[in-house]
């Protein structure tokens, strides 16, 4: 599960969002109460949610939220006056007095979207360098002229021994010009 991150002002109320949190089965990384405590754990994540409030002695929100990684997205729980029409448009927003229940709700929410992005962009296939694609072509070749395939067939076999291997196609060309070139 995604890590959280509580960060208020008032070192009651962030402990009182933690244990909301923790008690809803939510992973707490860190309980903070300056804004620089806040951007420090999140650096330290790289992705997760920072669960927190308007203002802080030392930043506000919008400060807060320029400085967090690409990973991080923010739920603000503050009183509707304090961020309505300056909040940014992917900032999460709650307003005060909090339900427990929308709390969680939205938390599960943001989380829950944050793994579907990261899965999709898990399954998009990673784009193959230069020299990658150069590898499985020279191997393709080696493949076409030593054994007499097609390109197609030598494309297939590279394919197949890397799938049977575990390997990826650049490894397996690799094995194959190894092994040719012996």
């Amino acid at each position: 599960m995604t890590n959280v991150i509580v960060a208020f002002s008032k070192a009651e109320d962030a402990k009182n969002i933690k244990n909301i949190l923790v008690k809803h089965g939510f992973s707490v990384y860190g309980v903070c109460t300056s804004g620089a405590q806040a951007v420090n754990s999140a650096d330290e994540l790289g992705s997760g949610v920072v669960v927190c409030g308007c203002r802080f002695a030392d930043m506000v929100y919008q400060e807060i939220y320029e400085c967090l990684p690409k990973g991080m997205q923010m739920l603000l729980v503050a009183s509707p006056s304090q961020w309505s029409g300056s909040a940014p448009e992917d900032v999460v927003c709650l307003g005060l007095p909090l339900k427990v229940q929308d709390l969680v709700s939205t938390l599960g929410m943001m989380l829950e979207t944050m793994a579907r992005r990261r899965k999709k962009l898990k399954s998009q296939p990673k784009e193959r360098s230069k020299e990658e694609l150069d590898m499985i072509k020279q191997a393709k070749e080696l493949l076409m002229e030593r054994n007499h395939m097609t390109e197609s067939d030598a494309h297939r076999y590279i394919q197949k021994c890397s799938m049977d291997s575990g390997n990826n196609m650049v490894e397996t060309a690799q094995m194959i010009m190894s092994l040719i070139n012996q």
